[in-house]
């Protein structure tokens, strides 16, 4: 799997946490093909909020979005009988908005990032959470790949 993560905002921070084994770890989990690209970044709030503003009619940073390239369903097959790259998408997560949720939420930057990253590449998965019941599928998923990354990973407790 070809994962590139840009560092280039808050890369102090961000660098040091697991965040190119737990993309793989997910990816692996959600059966994507040995052939499948991603892309993560990090940016701050000023962009985030204009990514929001441009792509989802709201205002304001949000945490994470993600934005799908090759159809999930569509071409993963073609890309993978072609010996293709399966371009999944990019998931952008603002950190300083993880920052913020910590407070919120009653965890630690690593555990809120990760969170973000898994949520993200979910998204890119085919998950969504606009109807209550999709929510309820893809929270649970993110806290079973959560957990057992824990347990794959025992550094990642320690966030």
């Amino acid at each position: 799997m070809d994962i590139q993560i840009n560092y280039d905002y808050r890369k102090e921070d961000l660098e040091m946490l697991p965040l190119h084994e737990l993309a793989g770890y997910v990816l692996s989990r959600e059966e994507r093909p040995e052939c499948t690209e991603v892309s993560i970044s990090f940016v701050d709030d000023d962009t985030i909020a204009r990514l929001n503003a441009d792509y989802r009619g709201k205002e304001g940073p949000t945490d994470v979005l993600s934005f799908e390239c090759d159809g999930v369903e569509d071409e993963m097959s073609h890309a993978m009988g072609e010996g293709m790259a399966f371009e999944l998408g990019d998931v952008i997560i603002a950190p300083d908005v993880a920052q913020r949720q910590t407070k919120e939420f009653g965890t630690s930057f690593s555990e809120e990032v990760c969170l973000l990253l898994v949520h993200g590449l979910l998204h890119l998965c085919g998950y969504d959470h606009i109807e209550e019941a999709e929510a309820e599928v893809m929270e649970a998923r993110e806290a079973e790949i959560l957990d057992a990354w824990t347990q794959f990973y025992p550094a990642a407790r320690n966030g």
